[in-house]
């Protein structure tokens, strides 16, 4: 697996060794001992996944109580995924790294606790998994609103996103 940084340092893309023939494909997509020694130790209890249609904007999550890691992975499509740092103190502090994330590409986005994660959805369909280190705790979730001002995220729009009532209910982002 080849591990890359982002503008982020914490925030890496891993791109596993895929290896292909006339039946397809094949590739490991999650191993403890290399994950730790290239990215982190993580102790993953979740795994989760969503299927969402065309120009579906989902995020920008996180959990106060519950903090997440996240390694997230495209099963089939293309989202545009993006981790924006809420670690008060961090130098990267209100700061945001997107990346095309796909079922052809296989790459992967771990994004570590502290972070707020959204994803907007750029093929028909996108079937997304995604491992967390703790449970989901419905009573501390939070949200940044998507289109927050000072955050200014790029997303790659195709048209007005479509997003959820909570999504759309979203906090905007103070420094």
């Amino acid at each position: 697996m080849l591990v890359t940084d982002t503008r982020i340092p914490d925030v890496k893309i891993i791109t596993p060794q895929v290896f292909r023939d006339e039946r397809g494909y094949f590739f490991e997509s999650w191993q403890r001992e290399r994950f730790a020694d290239l990215v982190a130790t993580v102790d993953f209890v979740q795994d989760n996944q969503s299927l969402s249609v065309k120009g579906s904007l989902r995020g920008l999550h996180w959990q106060e109580q519950h903090p997440q890691d996240k390694l997230i992975s495209v099963l089939s499509g293309e989202i545009y995924d993006v981790a924006v740092d809420i670690r008060k103190g961090s130098s990267t502090y209100g700061q945001w790294v997107g990346e095309r994330l796909s079922g052809e590409n296989h790459r992967r986005m771990f994004i570590p606790k502290g972070f707020a994660h959204g994803f907007y959805v750029l093929s028909d369909s996108a079937l997304v998994s995604y491992k967390c280190s703790d449970f989901y705790h419905p009573a501390s979730e939070r949200c940044i609103r998507w289109d927050d001002p000072t955050l200014a995220i790029d997303w790659p729009l195709q048209g007005a996103p479509v997003i959820s009532s909570k999504d759309a209910a979203g906090l905007n982002f103070t420094l």
